[in-house]
């Protein structure tokens, strides 16, 4: 009788039968999913001490108690599904609670005898935990598989950002087969709020139908990559974007597979303009380039000659290192290494062996510039190959940068500048001579730092480039200066 009418205390606390009933299921909602909580309810419903302990012994929920660990074993092991124990004026139940990965045992220890409604509580209450415990599993498991999914987008964009092609449609083959069987493909860089990034990956992932590598881009959070070989994609990632206020997307022209850095830096800059853009959109627009004006045949063999100092190195040493430094050229130590999935040290090392094996100083714009046009040349220019029969050219860097069209293609450029009466040209001048640094410039200029970078932003979307990110875009304004001689062309062993 002292059992039945503690049980009555118990139940009639919690509402009775139905009462408590009610009040467990509400455990399963998507709220109040928290086996902790449920476990402390369980204490308080039948006026005892719960302990929820999983094989090992270790505690997981509740308070400790102190149990025959020969039963506790045999309970968490299968051997029996529960058990019972009076003694010592305190009474305790056993029960097995499995779930995917293993099993627990839910322990309870009161004073007072348990009843059928007590145990009606436990049984109950043992099976919500599975639930809950399952449940967390299979989440946590999904979780899991979202992020190796993730590592592995990553990692074959990293394989094509060094120009890996074959080992990367090896790894692509298992989950997305056919994916990167095209030739080509275009690069989009999709930019939103980073709080809403993982959101704007998923819809990108529903919306192309897993046709696309959906990349979290590992150097800039705000970011994401997008590689398809479907010409379908750019109008899906364009609907993604229209539902999420301030999401721009940038995107490069096609390009070859092993381009696919060159498509990647193409994107950035199209982003750039899309951001002046009522549609918040862009391509990168095909624009003249000064490589292409000058002679393929004295341009290749210039950029060969440059170069040649690393031509001595084993082939995939070589081809590490120019994979390392065309990204370096590109983005920051640390973006570059994000990318690539190495450390920045690693990417300033291999960085300073090719300033060292060329004889050049990588903290002199120009002279990034001018071994950028080599590398590109090398990389993008059909190989730089001439018609058959030509002969070699020992053209220096400043005639090919002095030729006609050149001239004219930098003066067109940059005069566009003319018609600011800050003096915008005198700024972007200075600024490049000083290592794109706006403190340096700011002190050779007499005027404050902030000023130095409210000129060179204002130049942007006059030039249409992006300045104040180191890349393609400043490399050829760099150019654009050493042909009309506004600055003074850099030393180069290689000529």
């Amino acid at each position: 009788m002292a059992g039945r009418k503690d049980a009555t205390r118990g139940t009639t606390e919690t509402g009775g039968r139905h009462g408590w009933a009610r009040e467990l299921l509400e455990h399963l909602r998507p709220a109040g999913r928290d086996v902790r909580r449920v476990v402390d309810w369980l204490a308080g419903a039948v006026h005892a001490e719960v302990a929820l302990r999983d094989a090992d012994g270790g505690l997981l929920a509740g308070t400790p108690l102190p149990l025959d660990e020969s039963v506790a074993a045999d309970v968490a092991s299968g051997r029996i599904a529960s058990a019972a124990w009076d003694g010592d004026g305190r009474h305790q139940r056993l029960v097995r609670v499995g779930h995917p990965s293993g099993a627990c045992v839910l322990a309870v220890s009161r004073g007072a005898p348990f009843d059928r409604d007590t145990s009606d509580v436990v049984t109950h209450t043992a099976q919500v935990i599975e639930v809950l415990l399952t449940v967390h599993e299979t989440r946590a498991a999904g979780v899991r598989l979202r992020r190796a999914t993730a590592d592995l987008r990553l990692a074959i964009l990293q394989l094509l950002m060094v120009e890996d092609t074959v080992s990367a449609r090896r790894v692509a083959s298992g989950l997305w087969p056919g994916l990167l069987d095209a030739e080509t493909a275009c690069v989009y860089v999709m930019e939103s709020d980073p709080a809403v990034r993982d959101r704007l990956a998923r819809e990108c992932i529903e919306r192309t139908r897993e046709e696309a590598l959906v990349v979290r881009c590992p150097a800039v959070d705000g970011h994401v990559i997008v590689l398809s070989p479907r010409e379908a994609t750019a109008e899906d990632l364009r609907s993604v974007a229209e539902g999420h206020p301030d999401t721009f997307v940038g995107g490069s022209v096609w390009q070859s597979l092993a381009r696919t850095a060159t498509a990647y830096g193409q994107a950035v800059s199209a982003l750039a303009v899309a951001r002046f853009r009522p549609d918040k959109t862009a391509v990168y627009a095909e624009r003249t380039h000064p490589e292409r004006l000058m002679d393929p045949t004295a341009l290749r063999t210039w950029a060969a000659r440059v170069l040649r100092p690393l031509d001595a190195l084993p082939h995939h040493t070589r081809a590490e290192l120019i994979a390392t430094t065309r990204l370096g050229l590109e983005f920051t130590a640390v973006s570059t290494a994000k990318i690539l999935g190495v450390s920045r040290n690693t990417v300033r090392a291999r960085m300073d062996r090719v300033e060292s094996m060329l004889g050049v100083d990588f903290d002199d714009v120009t002279v990034r510039a001018v071994v950028h046009l080599a590398l590109h040349t090398q990389i993008n220019l059909l190989d730089g190959q001439g018609p058959a029969g030509s002969r070699p050219s020992s053209r220096r860097l400043a005639e090919l940068l002095s030729s006609p069209a050149v001239a004219a293609w930098a003066r067109e450029l940059l005069d566009r500048l003319d018609p600011d009466p800050r003096n915008v040209r005198r700024t972007l001048r200075t600024w490049i001579a000083e290592g794109a640094n706006a403190e340096r410039a700011a002190q050779t200029l007499g005027v404050h730092a902030q000023t130095v970078r409210e000129h060179v932003r204002s130049a942007e979307p006059v030039l249409e480039r992006q300045l104040l990110a180191a890349g393609s875009d400043l490399y050829e304004v760099a150019l654009a200066h050493l042909a009309v001689g506004d600055l003074d062309r850099p030393p180069l062993a290689g000529e």
